[in-house]
């Protein structure tokens, strides 16, 4: 089993003091202690993860301050953008790292970041698909036809030239549609158990990894990587005590995401349907839900069986989500005991790693 970082929760409202501290900080931990990778996200128009616009711009500055580690974006919102400038933006991440950047797409989500996109908020996942494959064919060197806004056709090759041959790609999979094709394409997977269990997800992983071999593709030479909130410690019961506000908190911002997603699909739903009582009792209900079976929350040795659970599943990689918690200090004191899980489980845990 290998680990990584994972970074969501950033608070693009808050910018007292140096707001990508922990971000630098803990890039540095993981490249010195073994982990596989660090992930920024894109995020548009919403304080939950509005640190991270673009995640090209954070992996060329992690890119200055580490040696080993890959600096994968989780997610690039492929309609969003046009393939050159995701093929060209990356291909500086490459250079600028040595050869470290990777990418895993994602169709998008909420409308209004849509206001970026060419293509309507209907045609996403097609979208995407087609952007992946020209993405990849940029990167490797080749010619891609597109049109201008007059429907002029322009042969586009990028530059600078990446040191990848090819670029270490993952996309971002809920449904079992989605994981299908990623196994169609031979891509790796980033999934997570955000509005599923474990056993809801595991069937998914099995398709996928019948669909890799169905078409010709390595199953055991592709990553499943899992987000996964993270924090861990000496002492279970101190563990969740220090993670309980901040997490209902997390959730609170999270919850005001999804309010403005189901506005978008037509559907009333308002937080202001509960009382500030009921609202705190359905937080801590998700946070007591969360810490059972859907995040590493405890120490090294509680997390274990869970680990083991995941790895029975297919998953390989788990892609730690650690500023859910916004203090600096709970936070980098945490990792030790994340680098300690991490070494157990890579002499205990059979992984089956891979790249695309």
């Amino acid at each position: 089993m290998k680990f990584s970082l994972f970074y969501f929760d950033g608070d693009g409202l808050n910018i007292q003091g140096n707001p990508y501290k922990l971000l630098i900080e803990s890039a540095k931990f993981a490249d010195n202690h073994g982990f596989s990778a660090i992930w920024t996200p894109e995020r548009h128009f919403h304080a939950f993860g509005g640190l991270y616009p673009n995640p090209s711009v954070t992996s060329a500055a992690i890119a200055m301050i580490t040696e080993n580690i890959q600096l994968r974006a989780g997610s690039v919102v492929l309609p969003l953008h046009h393939p050159v400038r995701v093929a060209e933006d990356w291909a500086v991440v490459d250079n600028l790292s040595g050869g470290r950047a990777a990418i895993a797409f994602a169709s998008g989500w909420t409308m209004d970041e849509f206001i970026l996109s060419r293509e309507p908020h209907g045609s996403r996942k097609s979208v995407m698909w087609r952007g992946i494959e020209a993405v990849q064919k940029l990167w490797q060197g080749e010619a891609v036809t597109f049109e201008d806004a007059v429907e002029r056709e322009v042969s586009a090759k990028t530059l600078p030239r990446p040191v990848q041959p090819q670029l270490p790609v993952w996309v971002t999979c809920q449904s079992m549609e989605t994981f299908v094709e990623a196994g169609r394409l031979g891509v790796n997977v980033l999934t997570s158990l955000l509005g599923e269990t474990l056993a809801q997800v595991e069937p998914k992983i099995a398709r996928y990894r019948e669909t890799l071999s169905k078409h010709g593709h390595d199953p055991n030479a592709r990553t499943v990587s899992m987000m996964m909130h993270t924090f861990l410690g000496e002492e279970i019961e101190q563990v969740k005590a220090d993670v309980r506000q901040p997490f209902c908190d997390y959730l609170k911002t999270h919850y005001g995401l999804l309010e403005n997603l189901a506005k978008g699909m037509g559907l009333e739903v308002s937080l202001s349907d509960f009382s500030d009582d009921d609202l705190d009792s359905l937080l801590l209900f998700g946070v007591e839900g969360f810490m059972k079976g859907r995040s590493l929350i405890g120490t090294p040795e509680s997390c274990q069986p869970f680990i083991q659970q995941l790895s029975d599943a297919g998953v390989d990689e788990i892609a730690c989500l650690i500023d859910f918690v916004q203090d600096f200090g709970a936070v980098m004191g945490s990792l030790p005991y994340l680098a300690q899980l991490k070494s157990i489980c890579g002499k205990e845990i059979p992984a089956m790693a891979g790249m695309a």
